[in-house]
């Protein structure tokens, strides 16, 4: 078992932490980004704390934060070649730190790196893992194998890592049998219940009239990139069995590869043609015009097959919006089946996938569930209330930074 500390000074008071990140705001594609720029606000509120962010994407204007862009010598390099050089810009500017704690794989070569050369503990943050992502091989040819012994190589080197879920816990220790279990805590990922809530305001109705969204007719909503760990091609092929009045609105982009896209745009033409009310917007939205969608929703839809926790399932809950999830991952820890929504069984393929043993199977739960939801509007609407309390009771920023820090203290000692 690997259980290796790295040396640090013992004191934690007013300690510097380094935060390495590939998203940060404004930058933010994913959950993973999302989580970062909460932690990060969330640690410095506690005043005790230094915190220096290092992230990709150059120049950000805010205090104790520094972007990097990728090196001009790479630019024809594979994108994890790139993402390497990227990584060893960040690790010179580290000295100093007391602690580095990296977010996915595309920052844990840096924070590796920091911590083999100034002796400092290096924590490592599992938002996701390269081995449950194998379809990534598309997107990366052979940076794909690059990727994946960074991830591993940073997690065998880790002082601690931080699982976004119980669920995640347990894919760290299948995919790294080796590390130590007692090294391997949870700490959920989060929601700011005050910037995330229900808001029917006529601004808000006038942002879903832009958009071509009728609120008086129930919805379902989707909210994420086109990847597959996303499952949106299941929710495409469930939403047919909707009823017609049913509008199907689809906050969908940044797709992996152009053969996926080419999949999902075939998929909602077709949709288009039998049914009306089919939105797609594929560029990202800013935050009100998110909540307008999920605040004139009937129900959130998150069909994915790979999901360590599920941030988006968080905000829709946060704008009482009751929730139709895939049971995988970290989602069974948020969403509670018939109490703030409706948990699909899965049976998934064992080659790390997470693809459907049965995809018609799959497909035809899925649409049960959500035609549950839209049948009964009165119950989704109890069902969004409840996971609005939930969120509130369960998922602030403030209890994970006070979880976070207190992983600093166990690796500095």
């Amino acid at each position: 078992m690997i259980s290796r500390r790295p040396g640090g000074r013992t004191s934690v008071h007013n300690m510097r932490v380094d935060i390495l990140s590939k998203e940060y705001p404004p930058q933010i594609y994913g959950g993973a980004g999302v989580h970062v720029a909460e932690l990060v606000r969330a640690l410095r509120h506690r005043g005790d704390i230094d915190v220096q962010v290092r992230c990709f994407g150059g120049e950000r204007n805010e205090v104790d934060t520094t972007g990097y862009v990728d090196l001009p010598q790479l630019a024809s390099a594979n994108m994890a070649i790139c993402t390497l050089g990227v990584d060893l810009a960040m690790v010179r500017d580290c000295a100093g730190a007391d602690l580095v704690h990296s977010h996915t794989w595309y920052a844990n070569m840096a924070g590796h790196l920091a911590s083999l050369l100034a002796g400092v503990p290096h924590v490592v943050s599992a938002h996701s893992l390269e081995p449950l992502r194998p379809w990534k091989a598309e997107q990366l040819g052979g940076g794909y194998a690059v990727s994946s012994w960074v991830e591993r190589t940073a997690y065998e080197g880790a002082a601690a890592v931080i699982a976004v879920s119980a669920g995640m816990r347990r894919d760290v220790l299948r995919s790294y049998p080796w590390l130590d279990p007692t090294l391997v805590h949870v700490v959920h990922n989060g929601i700011d219940s005050q910037l995330w809530q229900k808001d029917t305001s006529p601004h808000a109705l006038e942002l879903l009239a832009n958009r071509g969204v009728d609120p008086t007719r129930p919805s379902v909503v989707f909210v994420g990139r086109i990847t597959r760990q996303k499952g949106l091609p299941y929710l495409l092929r469930a939403a047919a069995q909707l009823p017609p009045e049913v509008q199907l609105v689809l906050c969908a982009g940044a797709p992996d590869t152009p053969e996926l896209l080419a999949e999902v745009e075939a998929l909602i033409v077709e949709l288009q043609r039998g049914r009306a009310g089919v939105v797609w917007i594929s560029e990202m939205l800013p935050r009100a015009e998110v909540i307008a969608l999920l605040s004139a929703a009937t129900v959130f839809a998150c069909p994915s097959v790979y999901e360590p926790l599920g941030i988006v399932n968080l905000e829709a809950m946060a704008c009482e919006l009751a929730v139709v999830a895939t049971a995988t991952g970290g989602i069974p820890e948020v969403v509670v089946d018939g109490e703030t929504g409706w948990l699909v069984p899965i049976e998934q393929v064992a080659d790390g996938s997470g693809a459907p043993v049965d995809p018609d199977r799959f497909v035809s739960d899925l649409a049960w569930a959500l035609n549950q939801a839209v049948s009964d509007p009165h119950r989704a609407r109890r069902f969004g209330q409840a996971g609005r309390r939930r969120v509130v009771e369960n998922f602030s920023w403030s209890s994970i930074g006070d979880q976070t820090m207190a992983v600093y203290e166990s690796v500095l000692g």
